[in-house]
């Protein structure tokens, strides 16, 4: 049997209702304000997921305890997804990021690694100087 998660559509509108202590009606009504999505069956009917009640009952808090009017509670829930998103973006970059910094180490020390030994870098005192190299010849 496949594992449920919390995003499953699985409770029918008036299991779901009961479950966030509203009437099927106000789960219908915030359905076509957009407040929660739920799954759809093929015939059209609505599924609820463990996630979908959560959010109702989130709206319910909302509007009964903060008095926040439906089209607020709708703004918050738009605002908390794209804060979630820009959240899930930040990760992925941050990831993205530590694997460049990981290539540009890596090809930093192949560099490293192929100087010649008889090559030396030098850094004069002063920009005017030079150092001249001459090898000793062999006695």
């Amino acid at each position: 049997m496949p594992e449920l998660s919390e995003e499953t559509p699985v409770f029918v509108i008036s299991v779901a209702a009961q479950l966030a202590g509203m009437h099927a009606q106000t789960l219908r009504q915030y359905d076509r304000l957009g407040l929660v999505s739920p799954g759809r069956t093929p015939g059209g009917g609505r599924r609820y997921s463990a996630r979908d009640i959560a959010r109702l009952q989130a709206v319910a808090r909302l509007s009964h305890e903060e008095g926040i009017n439906l089209a607020g509670i709708k703004r918050i829930i738009e605002l908390e997804s794209a804060v979630a998103h820009l959240q899930h973006e930040l990760a992925h970059l941050a990831d993205e990021l530590e694997l460049s910094e990981q290539r540009r180490l890596s090809a930093e020390a192949a560099v490293h690694a192929s100087y010649r030994r008889d090559l030396v870098p030098f850094s004069p005192l002063d920009q005017q100087s030079m150092l001249l190299y001459r090898p000793r010849k062999p006695r």
